[in-house]
């Protein structure tokens, strides 16, 4: 039978085991963790810079990045992703854009005030927004995301824009959400609304067809060329099975827009 002494003996080697096992996958982790959060940090420095906002909630502004990719890859809940600020970023982008546009316009009918504000807002225009701020090098996406290239993809671009003036808000409130969004989102207010390339042409051939009474516009597409990653689309817009229209582009919706625009030229001329 052991003795006391052996038995001592045996038990100290095995804490003393035990203490450098978890030393060892304390220090083999750590500076993994320092290299992120050091990154992290000066990712929020350049941001703070970009956007002239001083950030009071480093994490909030964090997931304000988070891409649902990136999630995946660390193995963190679909939750933390930017999604919820998004949501959040999205409805106040729409009443600072609504007051603005009241306030602008005092003769436009609600309609008007209407077609103005999808303008403002649309993924297009908010990429475009987010592309001044240099906003796509700060997302936080998976390796695959970037390859395929979610840092320029316009909807993660105008999703984060948004993702953003959510945390601004939570940040620091509504007047300071309200002055980042005139500074980067209304700056070009008029020229956005002035230019055609950002018409919905698709929403006004609906509206037109439909009351007049022709039913509903039709989108066919007719070829597809290219390579998968440099496809060109042609779409042919049909109203009571007549084509009204041919447009081309880079993608579907595209190349709808562009038929939908002919077709209103067409309607326009007869």
């Amino acid at each position: 039978m052991a003795s006391n002494k052996q038995i001592s003996k045996n038990s100290g080697n095995l804490l003393s085991k035990l203490k450098q096992f978890f030393l060892r996958r304390r220090f083999k982790s750590r500076p993994k963790e320092i290299k992120t959060d050091r990154i992290l940090r000066e990712q929020l420095s350049r941001l703070e810079k970009n956007i002239s906002y001083t950030i009071k909630s480093p994490q909030l502004f964090v997931q304000s990045l988070k891409h649902r990719s990136y999630l995946n890859a660390t193995n963190a809940e679909r939750i933390t992703s930017y999604e919820r600020l998004e949501f959040l970023g999205d409805s106040i982008l729409n009443m600072i854009v609504s007051e603005n546009l009241y306030r602008q316009f005092p003769d436009k009918e609600e309609g008007e005030l209407t077609k103005c504000k999808a303008l403002l807002v649309n993924k297009k225009v908010l990429a475009s927004c987010a592309e001044r701020i240099n906003l796509g090098e700060f997302i936080l996406l998976s390796e695959g995301e970037q390859r395929s290239g979610g840092r320029n993809r316009p909807s993660i671009l105008s999703d984060v824009l948004e993702s953003l003036i959510g945390a601004i808000y939570l940040d620091s409130g509504f007047h300071e959400a309200k002055i980042f969004i005139q500074r980067y989102v209304l700056t070009d207010m008029m020229q956005v609304l002035n230019d055609e390339m950002n018409t919905n042409f698709k929403g006004e051939l609906l509206e037109f067809s439909q009351s007049s009474e022709w039913g509903m516009p039709h989108y066919v597409v007719i070829s597809e060329t290219g390579p998968e990653h440099n496809k060109q689309f042609t779409v042919e817009v049909k109203i009571k099975d007549l084509v009204y229209g041919t447009g081309k582009g880079m993608t579907k919706k595209d190349a709808e827009q562009q038929a939908a625009r002919e077709a209103l030229k067409k309607i326009k001329q007869n």
